[in-house]
């Protein structure tokens, strides 16, 4: 396809991810080095409270290994103009949504004041609400405080970076479970094409703050039990859980007078519910191939 007819452009890019990918360029390094980042869960919970190889034992989980993000309690508050009370109860989710953003609209030549006003959109795609759990297992009516509604609401996510930022484009959280992030990116791509907003800012973002999860994955025997993903292998056996946060700013390609520092183009995308499948978690063959080839 020619330049003008691929659609929207990658013009900035940031991440957190376990196995010491703060940034981009070292996340790549971590994954050309064939780095592994899974571990044992670093303290979130006790998780000997909640082991055991039965895999029918009642309230427990057979594997206790995840991809953790390290230092995820760090966070610059006074930067972001949020005190430290409102931020030591923010949903760490939040932290990370907001750092990613606003580092990768550093790298796409953006700063506060040439955002302030301006009309960005905040696509943000994320599912499973865990913080919100862990709170609602530990809090009671005395624990609420003027900041409780919006510290662990998903849709705050979103909301977020666009009040702290002063954007005034879309700003959303999409959740459709596992595909939240790539019907994120989807969403944006088609709000740049009808112009309601001028950049995009696309954030993928998952914390691990609960066993019951991991409790509930295992009963279900979705997850590995050595704590290794083997895609496409004949020996594969489940998959496993991860946290992390990327984003991404796009920018119609309509709307630049050249393909200099656009890092990727998204040429299309796509969207399909797989409908009827064996059972509710599992894929459909022909819809994934109507998606893809639509």
């Amino acid at each position: 396809a020619s330049y003008s007819e691929c659609g929207c452009g990658v013009i900035g890019m940031s991440c957190r991810f376990p196995g010491g990918g703060e940034e981009t360029d070292t996340f790549w390094k971590f994954l050309m080095g064939k780095g592994d980042a899974i571990c044992d869960v670093p303290g979130r919970w006790q998780p000997a409270a909640y082991a055991d190889a039965d895999f029918d034992a009642p309230g427990k989980a057979y594997i206790q290994r995840g991809g953790f993000i390290a230092g995820i309690e760090g966070f610059d508050a006074q930067f972001f103009g949020i005190s430290h009370s409102e931020a030591s109860i923010m949903d760490p989710a939040q932290r990370l949504v907001l750092e990613t953003s606003y580092s990768a609209l550093l790298a796409s030549g953006f700063n506060k004041a040439s955002l302030l006003g301006s009309p960005v959109g905040v696509y943000v795609g994320a599912n499973g609400g865990e913080f919100a759990l862990t709170q609602g297992q530990r809090s009671t009516a005395a624990d609420a405080g003027a900041h409780s509604a919006t510290a662990g609401h998903s849709a705050i996510l979103a909301n977020r970076v666009s009040y702290v930022l002063g954007l005034q484009g879309p700003s959303m959280l999409l959740d459709t479970a596992c595909s939240s992030s790539i019907v994120a990116l989807d969403v944006a791509c088609q709000s740049l094409q009808a112009g309601s907003s001028s950049l995009a800012v696309v954030v993928g973002v998952n914390v691990l703050m609960s066993p019951v999860t991991f409790i509930t994955c295992c009963k279900a025997r979705m997850l590995s039990p050595d704590g290794q993903c083997k895609v496409f292998d004949d020996g594969a056996n489940g998959y496993v859980r991860a946290e992390g946060c990327g984003a991404v700013v796009l920018q119609a390609l309509a709307a630049r007078n050249s393909a200099d520092g656009v890092l990727a183009a998204v040429k299309g995308s796509a969207l399909v519910q797989d409908g009827r499948s064996a059972n509710l978690t599992s894929p459909n063959g022909p819809s994934q191939e109507k998606v893809i080839a639509a």
